[in-house]
């Protein structure tokens, strides 16, 4: 019988630490799951038992920023160049050449540039919420893919990213308001998706005109926990890590949409992915929001091998919906990348 068991890890290089929760058999194949803002390897607490049992070596990292891997600084120690040295070390480390990766919110645009830059290091690629070749490329990438019906540019000149400048013109303000109660900051942050919002503009694209997040409050307000999505226990975990860390790490990663930009342009291929790539779409994201939008069709013209799904939740999917998000990737590993299935 395979083991399920969740194990805690590190491993180190002469540039960065990383911490990762493993499960499953050592010598099965190798996937990792990279998770986004403000989240921890946590994040991926239903998948790595499920793909454990399946057989495959299931990997969770802390990105750089959060939990115990290392912390940095400076905002240009975040920038995609850096995270994605910092995975390809963990393959390294690993002792493995290539895996299957899956990312959500900032881990999405750390998968897709994986895909792009080292294709040779990639069984293939899931992806949650983030559609390719908006995010890792920085915000101007996204501009023009925004929905001006919902968002006219006089009222809204970023559209739903609008949160996004107010990081890069207010950066101490945005992270004062997180710090202030990291605990109630992680409880009013996740929560489940509900249908009938895709008509109105998202929360994020009211950040900066109402000065900050939460109506431009000092802090987040104390509202009750979404059971649906986060345990009390699994709370605390989040509110710990990130109390003991801070939001500078993890809001830097907004930091660097220039740089990001220069990267991905470096892509090989002219930007083309030939590898196997799932897109899981949150039909209640209203930030990432893929419906009525063209947010996915620069993915949909270079992915050549693409399957996509959608699933009814917000942007939390893989703790909101977590059986969902593993039969759509059990399925397309099944069907899609058969040489790496275990046995």
């Amino acid at each position: 019988m395979i083991s399920t068991t969740i194990t805690e890890n590190v491993t180190k290089s002469a540039r960065h630490t990383n911490f990762h929760l493993s499960a499953g058999p050592e010598d099965g194949p190798l996937i990792i799951f990279v998770h986004g803002w403000p989240e921890l390897s946590l994040s991926w607490r239903h998948q790595l038992p499920v793909m454990a049992g399946l057989g495959f070596h299931a990997v969770a990292p802390d990105m750089r920023g959060y939990g115990r891997s290392s912390i940095y600084k400076r905002h240009e120690d975040y920038a995609q160049r850096e995270v994605v040295a910092d995975m390809i070390e963990l393959l390294d480390a690993l002792g493995r050449e290539k895996a299957v990766w899956v990312g959500h919110d900032w881990g999405s645009p750390t998968v897709w540039n994986i895909a792009s830059h080292h294709p040779d290091r990639c069984h293939a690629i899931a992806n949650l919420c983030v559609p390719y070749h908006t995010l890792e490329r920085g915000l101007d990438a996204c501009l023009p893919l925004i929905d001006r019906t919902l968002y006219p540019e006089a009222e809204f000149p970023a559209g739903q990213w609008e949160y996004v400048r107010f990081y890069e013109e207010n950066f101490a303000k945005a992270c004062a308001v997180f710090d202030a109660h990291p605990y109630n900051t992680a409880k009013a942050l996740f929560r489940k998706g509900k249908d009938g919002h895709r008509d109105k503009p998202a929360l994020t694209a009211h950040v900066r005109n109402q000065g900050g997040w939460y109506g431009g409050a000092t802090e987040a307000p104390d509202i009750p926990r979404d059971g649906d999505v986060v345990s009390e226990k699994d709370l605390k975990t989040y509110a710990a890590f990130l109390k003991r860390n801070g939001f500078f790490g993890p809001d830097s990663y907004y930091m660097n949409n220039r740089a990001n930009a220069e990267y991905a342009d470096e892509a090989l291929n002219d930007g083309y992915l030939d590898m196997p790539t799932l897109f899981l779409l949150a039909e209640y994201d209203y930030t990432c929001e893929c419906v009525r939008s063209s947010l996915t069709d620069p993915m949909k013209r270079l992915c050549r091998n693409l399957t996509s799904r959608n699933i009814a939740c917000g942007h939390w999917m893989a703790q909101e919906k977590p059986a969902e998000v593993n039969a759509a990737l059990t399925h397309w590993l099944v069907t899609s990348v058969p040489d790496v299935w275990p046995g």
